[in-house]
């Protein structure tokens, strides 16, 4: 009689741990699942002041360079090798780069235009779309155009300004990571706030 009752009490148990089993697993199959959006890290992006190239010029080598403009107090200027009065404008903190090129037109302006609208739409097969907007300040002899390169394109923002008889200065953005327009949304705008505020005050020193 008494194994009756243990074979019973211990038969019990386990139906008692299986239907709790079985409803569980009923219960989590009635649940919907919603996936969550994926995520991505917060970039904080720095504070903004402006200083005067010109002066930053001084302080690099004694060449005296054709061009100023406003430059952000978060960025260094470092000087490129392949030509005269080439510079990269490096962000530190974004790990970004403005890099800028200067050529001299000498009765070859269409040349050097065409040259930067291919470099630009060179990346037009990953861009969603590249909206322009045209510079013009005749009193500073000042006249370029900006390219907004959206997607997941390597370069976010260019641009080209020319005096149209001497002068040629060409920029492009640069993030050292790899393409992530949703990611990387507050860097480009950051840099699209420096990058317009070197077109707006843009001008030759030559």
């Amino acid at each position: 009689m008494q194994k009756n009752r243990k074979h019973n009490s211990q038969f019990s148990i386990v139906n008692c741990q299986l239907s709790i089993l079985l409803l569980l697993a009923c219960v989590s199959c009635s649940n919907n699942y919603t996936p969550r959006p994926y995520g991505y890290y917060r970039i904080t992006v720095p504070d903004t002041a402006y200083t005067d190239f010109s002066i930053v010029n001084s302080q690099l080598s004694i060449l005296n360079y054709p061009y100023s403009f406003a430059l952000s107090q978060n960025a260094i200027v470092r000087p490129r090798t392949e030509e005269p009065f080439w510079i990269n404008i490096y962000y530190p903190s974004l790990d970004a780069t403005i890099h800028c090129s200067y050529k001299p037109v000498h009765n070859n302006l269409r040349e050097l235009t065409e040259d930067a609208l291919e470099f630009v739409y060179r990346n037009a097969s990953y861009a969603t779309s590249i909206p322009e907007r045209e510079y013009m300040h005749p009193e500073a002899k000042v006249y370029g155009v900006l390219f907004d390169l959206e997607g997941n394109t390597a370069s976010s923002c260019q641009f080209f300004i020319t005096d149209s008889t001497h002068h040629f200065f060409r920029a492009s953005v640069y993030c050292n990571c790899p393409p992530n327009a949703d990611s990387l949304a507050p860097v480009y705008n950051y840099l699209r706030t420096d990058i317009i505020k070197m077109v707006e005050t843009f001008q030759w020193t030559k």
